[in-house]
């Protein structure tokens, strides 16, 4: 997916560094409840066609 965008005199790529972050950052994030936000990043990645490059997924925040 390395589509640059160009415009008359520039040329990018955009990338986004997502973390999503439970109030108070309780440790709630893994076990079952892991597994089941990881299916709904992915489901929801390819709904808007969009490239999950990596996630990483601890005790009190995902990324």
């Amino acid at each position: 997916m390395r589509e640059w965008q160009s415009l008359a005199h520039v040329k990018w790529e955009c990338k986004y560094h997502v973390v999503i972050v439970p109030k108070y950052r309780k440790k709630v994030l893994y076990g079952r409840l892991r597994g089941e936000v990881g299916k709904i990043i992915r489901q929801l990645c390819r709904q808007k066609e969009v490239e999950l490059i990596e996630g990483h997924a601890m005790p009190d925040h995902i990324h």
